[in-house]
């Protein structure tokens, strides 16, 4: 393993050899995006007025609520199988319960972002209990990364569950640097669907979107059925993949060459 893939591997941040697809039919992700919170604090349209700058057909891949090691292994294997690197906003007690798949995730050059402990109606909760479900939920996921439990996210991504927050508890996620994601389209797979529904409607809401930060979740069995039919779709429709990570993950990752 060379030294960025080392890094790529503890941190779950993707360097720029990651990228590098040995299928050269395969979607691939066409470039890294480096996002910083002091300049985008809050991305995604559903929740704030402000996006990330993508161009035409550029699309952001997020995966919520995992891992969930029958269904978020069958989502790695489609996304591999394109080249294709997205995020996984993981919760914490999930993460604790499968330390196996969140090191499988970042080993394949996934970005991991956080999205609490337990995933708790946020707004509707005292803000220390909020403060606590912030940092149990990064902890738990740091601690199954590399083994060290910690407050400071490696990758400082953070999604509110259900997109619900206070302005207290956006502003304590500014304050420690770290970017709060919404989406600009979703899949809705928390409803009841068929595979076939959910295909429909994900690339109906693209093709009218046109670009923008998708939201899936890897858990649910609909979703990973749809990802490698989802994935060629893109190619055929020649929507391009970004991949996100923190503002000088990828200076990091080719430093440490």
């Amino acid at each position: 393993m060379s030294a960025g893939a080392a890094l790529a591997a503890l941190t779950g941040i993707a360097s720029s050899e990651a990228a590098e697809c040995p299928r050269k039919d395969a979607l691939g992700t066409s470039r890294i995006l480096s996002v910083d919170a002091k300049t985008a604090p809050r991305v995604g349209l559903k929740s704030f007025p402000q996006t990330l700058e993508l161009a035409d057909h550029e699309v952001v891949l997020t995966f919520d609520d995992g891992p969930h090691p029958p269904t978020t292994s069958k989502v790695l294997v489609a996304l591999a199988q394109e080249c294709v690197r997205a995020t996984f906003f993981l919760i914490g007690l999930h993460a604790s319960e499968h330390p196996d798949m969140v090191k499988r995730i970042a080993r394949e050059g996934h970005s991991i972002g956080h999205h609490t402990f337990s995933h708790p109606f946020m707004a509707r909760i005292p803000f220390d209990k909020a403060k606590s479900e912030i940092d149990r939920g990064i902890a738990a996921v740091e601690l199954a990364l590399h083994g060290t439990s910690t407050t400071t996210p490696a990758t400082p991504f953070f999604r509110f569950p259900y997109f619900e927050a206070t302005p207290a508890e956006l502003d304590l996620l500014q304050s420690r640097g770290i970017v709060v994601f919404g989406a600009d389209l979703w899949a809705s797979d928390w409803n009841e669907m068929t595979p076939e529904q959910e295909m429909k409607l994900v690339t109906e809401r693209l093709a009218a979107a046109g670009k923008g930060i998708i939201l899936f979740h890897d858990p649910k069995a609909r979703t990973a059925a749809i990802m490698p039919a989802f994935l060629r779709y893109l190619g055929e429709n020649r929507y391009r993949v970004v991949h996100v990570v923190p503002a000088g993950a990828s200076q990091k990752s080719a430093d440490a060459h």
